[in-house]
């Protein structure tokens, strides 16, 4: 995670360096070692040229394939993430009802517009929100949740543009898809140095099943992954500037090439870096929509220092890991931890600011849950009471950690049985998915056929596609052998995004969770299996039959997901379908 081998080099050894001496015997033999790139190069390697071959063999003139390929590093992920808007955007409102968590997070969400906190409703809320006319039963007394505000605060904003219905409440979730695609074709783009790559990552998250219907239902699981991918790309960007910022510092060669200079490489300021302070906000975001953010924000901290030790490595420092001490883990401590905690605490706005008024009667109203319980309650019966010179300000941060630290203990007993709880282990072969809408319509009913022989199947299934999670196994194990046996930093980044939003779970193991959490590291699976596909098209320097066996056994692949895809649609989106067209798709048991 550490290294610099975006080329596959050895970081660290100055140009013109002598070779081993293993590989100067074996010289005598006809051997021939890699062509090392320099050190600029290194550190900031260089994107690949596009071709312009294939819109010249389309039709295009040479200087029109030129121009396409000149902007195929925006137009290749516009195009991509085009066509996932389109199909996440088609019949969003479908089904017309309240689908599992919908049924609190949307109403969540409309309260925390109207009053800053989450309101209480009623039982009968749901089939009065979708009656015509619509009555929306929202009463302003507190109700205890369990989750941070911003999520809310994001679903119940499309709920201002279109209403409380449910083409409302999942408008911005899917919004937040369409964006989270494009944001991993340049974001694959940046890490593999490659536009065809960095696009073939995003039509993989496009055409994933589970990211899929997760865009389409107002949950707050996709919401936390979008802020995480943003994340992860803010510190990419930052990794990229801060190495540009090393290599320029870097004195010239003989040649006129830059050189590693320990001194430079040991003593250059860089800073604070304000990419690496968005990735702090946007991690607190992601902590203030779900607290398994917390995870993601110790990884990506973690990750980002040993970038910068290897950046400070392959420029010439003889002892970077104290040159990192001294220079870059401070800065980088105070761009993420601090920025993440207060960016946590202001999501929690309208909880302060939702102050409301004291009877003696009813206590307080028009406030939210707990905001009050530091000066209710008096000091004998946990609280702190009233009178301190800085009460105004320390009784609403200690009524939040109240708060928080009950809302902890609900988390951590939450063991009630589900029928479609799953244990993590089982989550990379989606073994167990969760139904989140099923009806049985009669013949003649909501499309089922008038001459059906018996009750068709309306179901949307929370489900990744199959073909592209199993093969996001055999990804993994590549990934694992490019880290720990090839240094490849690329490598390491991704299996980071996917351990931090994958092995916390392992840890809960007698907590009712469920598969669709995975979607947190849905991006990086789609990652690891792009860079594979990137290998099996072969190396630079294949030859041409290496080249098209390659290209076909990849093509097929991608193709066989795709189809994949389509073929699970009438899942994904609750098409009413024939019971026996149903049945041919549930491939195993458990997923019924």
């Amino acid at each position: 995670m550490s290294s610099d081998t975006a080329t596959h080099a050895q970081p660290g050894k100055a140009t013109g360096q002598q070779p081993p001496a293993w590989q100067r015997r074996l010289r005598r033999f006809g051997y021939a070692g890699q062509t090392r790139p320099g050190v600029r190069e290194r550190l900031v390697p260089p994107y690949a040229e596009p071709g312009t071959r294939l819109w010249e063999i389309l039709g295009a003139t040479p200087s029109a394939a030129a121009r396409i390929a000149r902007w195929s590093g925006w137009g290749g992920p516009l195009l991509v993430a085009l066509c996932a808007g389109l199909t996440r955007f088609w019949h969003l409102g479908r089904p017309d009802n309240v689908i599992f968590d919908e049924t609190y997070y949307a109403k969540d969400a409309w309260s925390i517009w109207e009053y800053g906190y989450e309101g209480t409703w009623p039982k009968s809320a749901n089939d009065r929100i979708l009656d015509a006319p619509q009555h929306i039963p929202l009463s302003d007394a507190a109700s205890y949740v369990v989750h941070p505000p911003v999520g809310k605060w994001v679903i119940g904003l499309g709920e201002q543009f279109f209403g409380l219905h449910p083409f409302g409440w999942r408008f911005m979730v899917a919004v937040l898809g369409t964006l989270s695609v494009l944001m991993l074709c340049r974001i694959g783009r940046r890490l593999f140095r490659s536009t065809f790559l960095g696009c073939l990552a995003g039509a993989l998250m496009a055409v994933d099943g589970l990211h899929f219907v997760m865009s389409r239902t107002a949950l707050l699981d996709l919401v936390v992954m979008f802020f995480v991918l943003a994340a992860f790309g803010a510190l990419l960007v930052d990794r990229d500037l801060a190495r540009a910022r090393l290599a320029a510092a870097l004195p010239a060669g003989e040649n006129g090439a830059a050189r590693p200079d320990p001194a430079v490489a040991r003593g250059l300021k860089l800073g604070a870096r304000p990419w690496r302070i968005a990735a702090g906000v946007l991690l607190g975001l992601a902590i203030g929509t779900k607290w398994n953010g917390l995870y993601v924000l110790a990884a990506f901290g973690l990750m980002t220092v040993l970038w910068d030790v290897g950046s400070r490595r392959t420029a010439g420092a003889l002892r970077p890991y104290r040159a990192v001490l001294r220079r870059d883990l401070g800065w980088a401590f105070v761009s993420l931890v601090p920025v993440a905690i207060l960016t946590y605490i202001a999501s929690w706005s309208g909880w302060f600011t939702a102050s409301g008024s004291h009877d003696r009667l009813r206590g307080w109203r028009h406030s939210g849950y707990f905001r009050h319980w530091a000066e209710s309650e008096k000091p004998d019966g946990g609280g702190y009471g009233t009178g301190g010179a800085f009460d105004w300000l320390l009784n609403p941060l200690r009524s939040l950690w109240h708060y928080e630290s009950e809302v902890y203990k609900f988390h951590v007993n939450l063991d009630s049985p589900h029928v479609y709880q799953s244990n993590p282990w089982s989550w990379l072969v989606q073994s167990r998915p969760v139904s989140y809408f099923y009806e049985s319509p009669r013949a003649g009913q909501e499309g089922c056929p008038k001459d059906a022989a018996e009750k068709c199947a309306r179901e949307v299934l929370a489900i990744g596609t199959p073909l592209l999670w199993w093969t996001a196994c055999f990804a993994l194990l590549y990934l694992l052998f490019r880290w720990a046996l090839r240094r490849d930093w690329r490598a390491g980044a991704i299996l980071c995004g996917i351990a931090a939003g994958y092995l916390p779970w392992f840890l809960y193991q007698d907590r009712t969770i469920f598969s669709f959490y995975a979607v947190v590291f849905v991006p990086f699976l789609c990652l690891g299996v792009a860079m594979m596909i990137g290998a099996l098209l072969g190396p630079p320097g294949a030859s041409e039959t290496r080249r098209v066996i390659g290209a076909v056994g990849s093509g097929a692949l991608v193709l066989l997901i795709i189809w994949n895809f389509i073929y699970f649609f009438p899942l994904y989106t609750g098409q009413t379908m024939p019971m026996d067209a149903w049945r041919a798709r549930m491939w195993l048991d458990t997923w019924i």
